[in-house]
C-alpha cells in the first residue's frame, strides 16, 4: 500500500490557487500521476490519497482519466456507457478525506483503518526519481528498523560563495549539488509506525520519536531526483520532461 499524505506545506502561488500541488501538470498530467507511475512499474499498484486542500480535483481527475484514456461505447438511448479494455492503468485507489488543513502526520493517522499487512509506503507526492522502488524496499527490510527514509542530495536555492582568510570571494557556485542529505520523500514503514501517529502532528515528529530508539533508517541515493516547490522548479521538470524523461521508469502504453 501506498499512502500519499500530501505535500511538505509549500505551495506554487501561480499553479496552485485552484487547485493542489500534486495536481500541477508536468507534460500534461498531474506530478501526482507521474510519482503513481513510479510506483506502479515495480508492481505498486494499491494507493490511499489523503485528500486535503481542493481533494475534489484529485479525485474528478482519477475518476475521468479512466474514462478518458480508454475505448468506451455511449449507448444513448439506454443512457449506458460500457468501457471497453482495461483502461491505460491497473490501480486501486482509495480516497480518503482527510482535512484541509490536517498535518501530514494526523493525515497518516486518520486512515490507519485502511491499512492492512505489516508495512506500508508513504509519500509526500511533490517529487520525481529514477529510484527503483523495489531496492528502497529491500534496504528497509535489511535495517530492521521501524522506517526508512529516503536520502538525496538537493540543488541549492541560491548561489553559493567560498572566501579566502580576507573576506575574498575565491570560488562562486551557482546553484550546487549540495552534499547534505535531505528527505526525498519516498519512504518505508512497519505497521508499529501507526502508534507514533496522533492527531496535530506532523510526520516529522513523529520522525522525532523514532530516531530517539533508534528506528529510522536512511536510503542513500545519488540518482535522479527533483521536488517541485517553487515556479522555477515546476518550469525545470516540464523542461525536463520534453527533453529527457529522466524519471520515466515505466513503459509507455
Amino acid at each position: 500500500m501506498v499512502i500519499f499524505c500530501g505535500g511538505k506545506g509549500t505551495r506554487l502561488k501561480e499553479e496552485t490557487d485552484f487547485k493542489p500541488k500534486p495536481m500541477v501538470t508536468i507534460g500534461g498530467l498531474p506530478i501526482l500521476w507521474h510519482i503513481m507511475k513510479i510506483y506502479s512499474a515495480r508492481g505498486f499498484n494499491n494507493f490511499i490519497l489523503c485528500l486535503g486542500y481542493r481533494g475534489d480535483t484529485i479525485r474528478d481527475f482519477f475518476l475521468n482519466h479512466h474514462f478518458h484514456n480508454q475505448d468506451c461505447l455511449l449507448d444513448s438511448q439506454n443512457k449506458k456507457i460500457e468501457h471497453l479494455g482495461s483502461g491505460p492503468e491497473n490501480w486501486k485507489i482509495i480516497f480518503a478525506e482527510t482535512g484541509a488543513e490536517a498535518l501530514t502526520g494526523e493525515r497518516l493517522f486518520r486512515i490507519t483503518k485502511y491499512l492492512s499487512g505489516d508495512r506500508f509506503m508513504v509519500t509526500y507526492g511533490d517529487g520525481v526519481t529514477d529510484m527503483n522502488i523495489s531496492d528502497l524496499l529491500d534496504y528497509h527490510l535489511s535495517q530492521k528498523t521501524i522506517g526508512t527514509i529516503t536520502g538525496v542530495h538537493p540543488y541549492s536555492k541560491w548561489g553559493l560563495a567560498e572566501i579566502d582568510g580576507a573576506s575574498r570571494i575565491k570560488r562562486f557556485r551557482q546553484k550546487p549539488l549540495l552534499d547534505e542529505y535531505v528527505n526525498g520523500g519516498f519512504m518505508v514503514f512497519e505497521r508499529p509506525f501507526i502508534k507514533y501517529l496522533e492527531e496535530g502532528i506532523s510526520i516529522e515528529e513523529a520522525f522525532s520519536k523514532l530516531i530517539r530508539k533508534k528506528q529510522l533508517s536512511l536510503y542513500k541515493y545519488n540518482g535522479f531526483w527533483h521536488a517541485m516547490d517553487t515556479y522555477q522548479d515546476h518550469e525545470e521538470l516540464n523542461r525536463l520532461w520534453q527533453k529527457k524523461k529522466p524519471w520515466q521508469v515505466w513503459k509507455e502504453s
